[in-house]
């Protein structure tokens, strides 16, 4: 199968993370690998062997494989005594001297896409705040996926040649629409390669010689290509992870900067300039 890159960036920090809210010893994970029910373990932070890297655990085979066939955390007190799980990793996991452990399943779409590991090196019960706080990590990595997903597709649209017989009106509100998600969007990918190629894929939404003269800050250009759509500061404010009022705020001085005295003109005055498609 291909390597996921992107998704093995979002687990390594998602280990840092973990073991920085918790304080646990121990934490490794991967991605469950393309076309087939096992978990690939790539992914590791403050093991003291290599017992665990590479490791393919199948879906239902111990306390990894238990949480993709269940889709949900499952933790055990000492792993190598459990008899809730079964016992094909023993070796690596006894090599790497750990014993409590728990797993959280990186499910997107109903689909499990990773697992998460925490644990200890003592036999004793992981309480519920650590639980949670893994929990909390998984949704983190599950939400990075999404995002990323989504401004793929998001580009490939951007990039596809539109159909011949396309009606030219409909044509264009899909170029706006995909040019208002993709600035919506790209403040919210940490991966900074990701996140140019989206500003660069709306650079080739807009116009190729845009008027000089105007120059709009990237938050101004992403609350008027909302606007744009038709969305109120409410919406946009959601859209965006802003307060109302901060959008206000870009919103008035994307306004006073093209010369326009409604939301209509300052949208219609971009266009002119070529700051919008």
């Amino acid at each position: 199968m291909a390597a996921d890159p992107a998704g093995a960036v979002e687990i390594r920090s998602a280990l840092a993370r973990l073991r920085r809210t918790t304080g646990l010893p121990v934490a490794f994970g991967g991605l469950v690998e393309s076309g087939r029910l096992q978990i690939r373990i790539s992914e590791l932070s403050g093991t003291n062997t290599a017992a665990l890297r590479s490791l393919a655990v199948t879906s239902g085979n111990g306390l990894g494989g238990k949480a993709v066939a269940l889709a949900r955390p499952c933790a055990v007190t000492d792993y190598s005594s459990s008899r809730q799980i079964s016992h094909e990793y023993d070796a690596p996991v006894a090599a790497e001297g750990i014993r409590s452990v728990f797993a959280v399943p990186v499910v997107v779409r109903r689909r499990v896409r990773g697992v998460i590991y925490g644990a200890l090196r003592t036999a004793q019960p992981l309480g519920d705040r650590t639980l949670n706080s893994a929990v909390a990590v998984a949704r983190d990595v599950e939400q990075a996926l999404v995002v990323r997903e989504e401004a793929r597709g998001l580009l490939t649209a951007a990039r596809a040649e539109p159909a011949a017989d396309t009606d030219a009106n409909a044509a264009w509100e899909q170029v706006r629409e995909a040019h208002a998600a993709l600035r919506a969007l790209a403040p919210r990918i940490a991966d900074p390669q990701l996140r140019e190629e989206l500003l660069a894929a709306c650079g080739l939404l807009t116009a190729s010689n845009p008027a000089r003269g105007v120059v709009l800050a990237p938050r101004e250009l992403d609350v008027l290509a909302c606007v744009a759509e038709g969305a109120t500061n409410a919406a946009v404010a959601e859209r965006l992870g802003l307060r109302p009022e901060t959008v206000k705020g870009y919103l008035r001085s994307a306004m006073r900067k093209l010369g326009a005295h409604t939301r209509g003109e300052a949208v219609a005055t971009a266009r002119r300039s070529g700051l919008l498609p």
